[in-house]
């Protein structure tokens, strides 16, 4: 039986059969970019400190979206109704990572990955934060795309999501999203390997737990005891690449691993630790802005502005991440294929604007270990001060999720189920 941490004790989550994951040369640089659902946080999050110069850093490379929805002017003030960002992670190497892993990024040779493909939606008031998690083997129809050079990328029939970046850019994967969950997408961004680990080091690391027995993976250079652990620089990368090492080995138990990485970042750059730190806040804010390429909707300093209003009063329990829900492909058991019943629960409750309550546990290939502290943690006070009741959501507004839909919410704890192989 597993131990957490003396500080924590766990709560039962239920495993579920192993799903194999394909052992191509390159899988080994895959994004990893766990950090980035709170890549989002942490761009909208300091918006109102970046400078004119950061600005025309990070707008340097922007990508215009096609078929995205009209979006008015940006302007002072909170943005206006609901909005979806798509997050993506690529497999690129940089003159960091390069250091590290500097022998697989030479045999990576088949083309840049989209391996993290995140999908950041925050609602109109009650504003609520909602980030999907698509595996990166999920099969999926992807639609005709004009790359950035303007030559078309013809439709295609079922491949795997992660190809799609390579074949048609940052675009043909939000179309391809959209597509898919019918969500229209406004804004993107692009991160890769450098970002996250500049995105770490710049607000001093991420604390992330680890329960008994340790992780240990020697795909990764991982040999970690349990408790907890902040990890910046290497190790960061090493926790965000580790699949052999948590849960059963797959790439879906490797994404509720990086669940627990993105909701500790976040939870760190919402604190005061970081946004009450004029230093902090300025090297995150830089750091974004050299490290994302994103859509030309999201390169306006003001419209990072508008997105941080709408989404700093947010609950914690109210920001949840979940994985999109699938099966194993039946002609490929390397591959997973979209559950579609279980996914338009899923898009009913976010277009209904409704609360969020998740039955499937925190990850369903046993990549983390639910749990809670020994000690409650104070709640969160309401506005004018008093203490909050214990359930401000109405019993209409509250959608209660099938078990297929697994994850998490930013006030929940969980620790990485390791194992020693």
């Amino acid at each position: 039986m597993k131990k957490v941490p003396d500080a924590l004790h766990r709560s039962t989550v239920a495993r579920h059969a192993t799903l194999p994951s394909p052992s191509r040369t390159s899988t080994g640089l895959k994004l990893l970019g766990a950090a980035l659902g709170a890549v989002l946080v942490a761009a909208i999050g300091v918006g109102a400190f970046i400078t004119i110069d950061l600005a025309t850093r990070a707008t340097a490379d922007a990508v215009g979206l096609e078929g995205a929805p009209e979006i008015a002017p940006p302007a002072l003030g909170e943005f206006p109704g609901p909005f979806d960002v798509l997050v993506l992670g690529t497999d690129e190497c940089g003159p960091i990572s390069d250091q590290w892993l500097g022998a697989r990024c030479e045999e990576a040779d088949g083309g840049i990955l989209n391996d993290a493909n995140l999908l950041v939606h925050v609602s109109e008031n009650p504003r609520r934060v909602t980030v999907v998690s698509f595996p990166r083997d999920l099969m999926v129809d992807v639609p005709e795309c004009t790359r950035e050079d303007g030559t078309v990328a013809e439709a295609q029939g079922t491949q795997s999501l992660n190809t799609v970046y390579e074949r048609a850019g940052l675009s043909c994967v939000a179309q391809t999203i959209t597509q898919l969950t019918e969500v229209k997408i406004g804004f993107a961004a692009k991160l890769s390997f450098d970002g996250v680990i500049q995105m770490t080091d710049a607000i001093g690391g991420v604390e992330v737990c680890i329960a008994e027995p340790g992780i240990s993976d020697t795909q990764t250079g991982i040999d970690w005891p349990a408790g907890i652990r902040n990890v910046k620089g290497l190790e960061a990368l090493q926790f965000l690449r580790t699949r052999h090492g948590v849960g059963d080995g797959s790439d879906l138990a490797r994404i509720s691993n990086q669940q627990q990485y993105m909701s500790r970042l976040a939870r760190k750059i919402l604190s005061d630790e970081v946004l009450s730190d004029p230093s902090k806040v300025l090297r995150l804010a830089s750091t974004v802005a050299e490290n994302i390429v994103p859509s030309e909707s999201l390169s306006n300093p003001l419209r990072l502005g508008q997105l941080a209003l709408a989404v700093k009063d947010v609950p914690f329990d109210d920001f949840v991440f979940v994985q999109y829900p699938s099966f194993t492909d039946p002609n490929d058991p390397d591959k997973v294929v979209p559950d579609y019943d279980s996914a338009a629960a899923l898009w009913d409750a976010l277009a209904a604007n409704q609360s969020l309550e998740l039955t499937g546990g925190a990850s369903p290939n046993g990549g983390v270990e639910q749990v809670t502290p020994t000690e409650p943690a104070p709640e969160e006070p309401a506005p004018d001060g008093t203490a909050a009741p214990e359930d401000t959501a109405a019993p209409d507004d509250r959608a209660t999720l099938p078990p297929e839909v697994s994850g998490t919410n930013v006030g929940q704890d969980t620790c990485s189920a390791g194992n020693l192989n």
